[in-house]
């Protein structure tokens, strides 16, 4: 399912009244992961559209009327959220939008957050890494404890960015990041697949004791995903392991 508007309100299980932002195509799904419970479905089902991206220009002429209508009829919004089809930080401009949306934040909505829901594989790149941590919530995607289990649910395609690169990254984020991630279990391409398994799960914990954020999202599928053979969590077993994570000292938030 991909998003079809550049700027529209929806509802968040994780951020309440959210005013989404997609800096990516209406048509397709721009993304250097494709992972195996996207909803927006496979990266190779669009690859050959042509790819057109919303300018500063547009995306401030479109926030700023939609802003206008929901103050008008008193609708509230919480959050800001960079979101959408794919990686938000891929945009060549996202620096100065980002910039913008906090603007406007301050104008219509003062109370509001501006959060961004990222993969993070371009925070090595410094003006993103410097943009995304002027935001209130720098959601950072982890779903995995090592490079093979992340290769196996995010399957990077892009071989610079790897999994020591990224974790480096999110540590040096450290307390100032969100950290999401989604737990499942299944199979793709024939092989079994879990990111919970004990040895798994283990790996992953070692690594947000490195981060110590400022907390973690846990959470399960919610919609439907392109692999179909995964299956979700209950909200039991997230708070069991939510519960290991915070004997470790560090918060942690479920979604069921």
């Amino acid at each position: 399912m991909l998003f079809e508007t550049i700027v529209g309100p929806i509802h968040s299980r994780r951020l309440g009244s959210s005013l989404g932002v997609n800096l990516l195509p209406l048509q397709r799904k721009v993304c250097t992961y494709d992972c195996i419970y996207c909803e927006c479905g496979w990266n190779k089902e669009t690859e050959r559209n042509e790819i057109k991206l919303p300018t500063l220009d547009e995306v401030t002429t479109l926030l700023e009327e939609r802003l206008k209508e929901l103050v008008a009829k008193g609708v509230p919004v919480d959050s800001f959220t960079f979101a959408g089809n794919g990686e938000p930080t891929l945009h060549p401009q996202f620096p100065q939008v980002a910039q913008m949306v906090r603007t406007m934040r301050d104008k219509y909505y003062p109370n509001a957050v501006v959060t961004l829901l990222t993969n993070a594989t371009q925070l090595s790149r410094p003006e993103i890494f410097d943009a995304v941590l002027k935001l209130d919530n720098p959601v950072l995607k982890l779903d995995a404890g090592t490079a093979a289990m992340r290769a196996a649910i995010n399957k990077p395609n892009k071989p610079e960015n790897t999994f020591e690169q990224l974790v480096d990254n999110l540590v040096r984020f450290g307390n100032r990041c969100i950290v999401q991630t989604l737990l499942l279990r299944g199979e793709n391409d024939g092989h079994a697949i879990s990111n919970v398994s004990d040895e798994e799960f283990a790996e992953y914990v070692e690594i947000l004791k490195k981060i110590r954020p400022k907390y973690v999202m846990l959470y399960a599928i919610d919609r439907a995903t392109p692999e179909k053979k995964l299956e979700k969590l209950t909200v039991g077993e997230l708070e069991s392991y939510a519960q290991i994570i915070r004997n470790e000292g560090i918060e942690v938030k479920v979604y069921g």
